[in-house]
């Protein structure tokens, strides 16, 4: 893996970005895009990013890369989600997630050189050696409330899956699950995934989904759950397989949830490991280093480190990070802490409360490994 760090001194936006390059040539690329706040409005703090996003496109780095998924982190997304003229075509979010370096927008994006990508009814499809990956990003629901809306999500990305004969519990890698208040609507998410994942097979006999679920707010005010999702079709039985890092965590249907802590997903030249939200748990299911924040963000580390170790991947190969906060005043002090350890990582720390009260960091995180594994095909 390489980093690369860009720089645009004159508009205000830097880039950070990794790159991984293996035998069949095919190639990924994820950048965090951030903005100096230089107390301008939003307008202009979007069009200083949207320079940037030219200029990053235009380097001799990413030449011949094209995005396949792009995440906003919007300060206010009900007003400012409507301002964004992006005519890519990837799978585009936007959530209410401010960026704490004071900005007003940031930007995650992941890119592909050497496969086709294309839009097909809402999902962003890059389709290379027999593999379909599908990107469905933003979906929203505005009836009901939080226990509807994501029985009504579900059936939906379920109803998507089907036209290109996949399904949740055989093609899903990852979701991401964003909650409006998240202290107060959490439970009802909970409660109805659980019952759509027992219908459509997956419990804790078989197998769960990586996920992030964590507090952000769509950009329609009505809607008080926006999912994301990654599904690839074109894999075998044994691609994939699940992290448990059994003595630092349990188990996550012991205390109710449903979904695994990590998944490794195989190709033949690669693996991708895919690391959930993690927050600072041991393996009772316990909040530890409850109401210090230092202690807690050190034990999630630790967490995904060993998560990282079961999946034959460490940190130097971790390709983007997302951290989210409960408290704007853990701000500096998390910041100062991930750029010691990981100075040229992309990351973006963002304000998302967790969804236990009482655990003030969470992290997410993607690694690419170098493998060969013969018995599946490459990338």
């Amino acid at each position: 893996m390489n980093t690369q760090r860009f720089n645009w001194g004159k508009i205000g936006v830097s880039a950070q970005s990794t790159f991984f390059t293996a035998s069949n040539g095919v190639e990924e690329c994820h950048a965090m895009v951030h903005v100096e706040p230089c107390k301008d409005c939003f307008q202009k703090q979007l069009e200083r990013l949207t320079q940037g996003v030219t200029h990053l496109m235009a380097s001799q780095e990413l030449e011949g890369f094209v995005p396949v998924m792009k995440r906003y982190f919007l300060s206010d997304a009900a007003n400012q989600a409507s301002l964004i003229d992006d005519s890519d075509k990837c799978a585009i979010s936007f959530i209410q997630q401010p960026p704490l370096d004071g900005s007003k927008i940031g930007l995650w994006i992941y890119l592909q050189k050497g496969t086709q990508v294309y839009l097909h009814d809402g999902t962003a499809i890059s389709e290379h050696n027999g593999y379909k990956h599908l990107y469905r990003m933003g979906m929203c629901s505005t009836k009901g409330d939080s226990a509807q809306q994501t029985k009504t999500l579900l059936e939906q990305y379920e109803a998507d899956l089907q036209q290109y004969d996949a399904t949740l519990a055989d093609n899903c890698i990852r979701t991401w699950f964003f909650v409006r208040d998240v202290d107060t609507q959490y439970a009802g998410l909970v409660h109805a995934r659980k019952e759509n994942f027992i219908s459509q097979g997956l419990t804790e006999h078989t197998h769960y989904i990586s996920s992030t679920g964590i507090g952000g707010s769509p950009a329609q005010t009505k809607a008080l759950v926006q999912l994301g999702a990654y599904a690839i079709t074109g894999i075998q039985p044994g691609q994939q397989h699940y992290l448990y890092a059994a003595t630092h965590l349990n188990p996550t249907y012991e205390y109710g949830v449903t979904f695994e802590r990590g998944t490794v997903l195989s190709f033949g030249d690669r693996e991708h490991v895919f690391i959930s939200g993690t927050a600072s748990i041991n393996n009772k299911g316990d909040v530890v280093h409850v109401g210090d924040i230092i202690k807690q963000a050190h034990r999630m580390l630790e967490n995904v480190e060993t998560l990282l170790s079961e999946g034959g991947a460490n940190w130097n190969d971790v390709m983007q990070i997302i951290v989210y906060l409960r408290d704007t005043a853990d701000y500096e002090v998390i910041r100062d802490l991930f750029a010691e350890k990981f100075p040229e990582m992309p990351i973006i720390i963002t304000l998302a409360p967790v969804c236990r009260p009482t655990w003030l960091v969470e992290m997410e995180c993607i690694a690419v490994t170098t493998k060969n594994n013969p018995m599946f095909k490459e990338f």
